[in-house]
């Protein structure tokens, strides 16, 4: 069992950065007075706190622990998780899908399925959301039980138990401006852990060339700093498949359906004080995403060098990268503020994903389909209560993620169930206003099932094999590049479906779809003229085609 070799100066950094977590939720409280200021922060928040918040809720366990783990299992491939499969979407976001969701003056994403669609497109959706946001609850609480087990050896159990009580107390006390004034807090708290680590393993493996020369040592190869080399479709090398696989299932389909349609993001874009910050959020978020890779691949790289037999036995599997390196590299104090930020990381993306399943339990569910027309203090405890039920079933699925030995497999595999229909859904009914509302709801349906379909049938293809030989006992599974081929199967299944049903079934009224698809406008929505613009180095096309353009330039250096 791994044990870090900590001291009393490293926990009492981590009992001051666990004082001002719960300070933070205290003083947070003072602003809640109605459900919209504890589900949404009354939508309020300057472009900066909401975007280092829209960042720093995706610093959980999926990009700590499970990008590490996939540096050290694929390579520098997994920059296309960060490069492709995420800044484009971001940019997406804030560009072309914030001006419809805070125009609407939706407060969820089903809400606006609701609107567009019909009441069962609605409740499928807020259903399979809130089972979504519970699942990868569970993931980032695993996560942070493994990083209190390795602190004192305290069973996973009873660690799970303690994580799930911090997180609860502090979006308890303060409702989503809690969570998010945490996540600003622990984006620094995470770069400042994060940064030393990489530093001193650098220097400990012969800086980035000597790590490139050990690592073409190991099993990954020569190829294992090269992005796109084996990636021919029928003859991949490359250790997270072909080019269709990397650029239509994780750049288009994982990408686009994760960013632009999960509530755990957009909620804190739709948190801002007006649309310009809303569209904001998600470009300001774009520029720390590009280069957190620095901070997440390398670190497993120097990981899978310097642990022997790293990710080949079940007591040592690649999720556990980084607790090693800090055991290894950090002296005392520097190491409490490494854990700190690991631990802020967990609780990040937890809270992200809590706040936005009581959101959405709360208004999509509760107040929509079973007690209507209460008042809004009524919703306000409802709110805080499904905080609670949030928690205790996250602690349930932790031991879910438990069982995935890289649980950046086990997220994508999420997505290509939840997000990838979501996203097709939403881009074809953004853009055509034939879509009828029952084609939303089945168009779903069948995306969820082609996304089951190709995860159990593609265990029996030879393809996703390592070397395309089907044959369990001598090779091992491509399971990344199965997710991202579940999740363009469930991309065609739901357009193809959405398509035939709109055929045979009666449209919306045009006047029913102001705001809400391309080119209908609202006469109800707000000027754009009237909000106030920010300063030209701040508008939302430069700060979009700056990142575009940096993407562009890195992908070029390390292709």
């Amino acid at each position: 069992m791994l044990r870090l070799d900590v001291n009393l100066f490293d926990y009492t950094i981590l009992a001051i950065y666990f004082i001002l977590v719960v300070g933070i939720g205290v003083m947070a409280r003072r602003a809640v007075a109605t459900s919209e200021d504890f589900l949404l922060s009354g939508r309020s928040l300057p472009a900066w706190v909401t975007g280092l918040a829209f960042i720093s809720a995706n610093l959980g366990a999926i990009e700590i622990l499970g990008m590490a783990a996939n540096g050290a299992q694929y390579g520098m491939s997994t920059l296309h998780f960060y490069w492709i499969g995420a800044v484009p979407a971001m940019v997406f976001l804030g560009i072309v899908m914030m001006p419809f969701y805070y125009g609407s003056r939706v407060r969820t994403v089903p809400e606006f399925l609701l609107r567009r669609f019909n009441p069962a497109t609605h409740l499928f959706n807020a259903g399979s959301f809130a089972a979504a946001a519970v699942l990868t609850a569970g993931v980032n609480l695993y996560a942070l039980a493994l990083v209190i087990n390795a602190l004192i050896g305290w069973p996973i159990w009873v660690s799970v138990l303690v994580s799930a009580l911090f997180v609860l107390a502090y979006i308890t006390l303060g409702g989503l401006s809690g969570a998010i004034y945490n996540e600003v807090l622990q984006f620094f708290v995470i770069i400042a852990g994060l940064i030393p680590l990489v530093v001193i393993g650098l220097h400990n493996v012969g800086g980035y060339s000597g790590l490139k020369e050990k690592v073409t040592h190991t099993a990954l190869g020569s190829n294992s700093f090269s992005t796109w080399s084996g990636t021919n479709v029928g003859h991949w090398t490359n250790p997270l498949g072909d080019w269709i696989g990397i650029v239509m299932g994780l750049g288009f389909v994982l990408s686009f359906g994760y960013w632009t349609t999960n509530f755990a993001e957009v909620q804190r874009a739709l948190s801002a004080k007006d649309l310009s910050a809303a569209q904001r959020t998600p470009l300001i978020g774009s520029f720390p995403k590009i280069f957190i890779p620095a901070l997440t691949i390398i670190p497993g790289l120097i990981a899978l060098v310097l642990i022997p037999n790293l990710g080949k036995t079940k007591d040592l599997t690649y999720n556990d990268a980084i607790p090693l390196l800090m055991n290894r590299f950090l002296p005392n104090g520097t190491l409490g503020i490494a854990l700190a930020g690991l631990l802020a990381a967990f609780m990040a993306g937890m809270a992200a994903n809590v706040s936005s399943f009581n959101t959405v339990f709360t208004y999509d569910i509760w107040q929509t389909y079973v007690v209507k027309g209460r008042r809004d203090s009524y919703y306000l405890q409802v709110g805080r209560v499904v905080t609670v039920l949030g928690i205790l079933i996250g602690i349930v699925t932790a031991f879910i993620a438990s069982g995935y030995s890289n649980i950046m497999n086990y997220i994508q595999l999420l997505f290509s169930y939840f997000n990838a229909p979501l996203f097709a859904t939403f881009i074809i009914a953004m853009f055509w206003k034939r879509t009828s509302p029952w084609a939303g709801f089945w168009g779903l349906v069948a995306g969820t099932i082609g996304a089951g379909a190709m995860h159990f049938g593609g265990y029996h293809i030879a393809y996703f094999y390592k070397g395309g030989v089907f044959d369990p006992t001598h090779s091992t599974i491509n399971a990344q590049m199965l997710n991202f081929y579940g999740a363009i199967t469930a991309f065609l299944a739901d357009v193809v479906v959405t398509v035939a049903v709109t055929m045979v079934t009666k449209r919306k009224p045009v006047s029913e779809l102001a705001g809400l698809v391309w080119g209908v406008h609202d006469p109800n929505a707000p000027d754009p003229d009237s909000v106030p613009k920010p300063a030209w180095w701040a508008s939302p096309k430069l700060l979009a085609t700056t990142s575009i353009g940096i993407v562009i330039v890195l992908s070029i250096i390390f292709a």
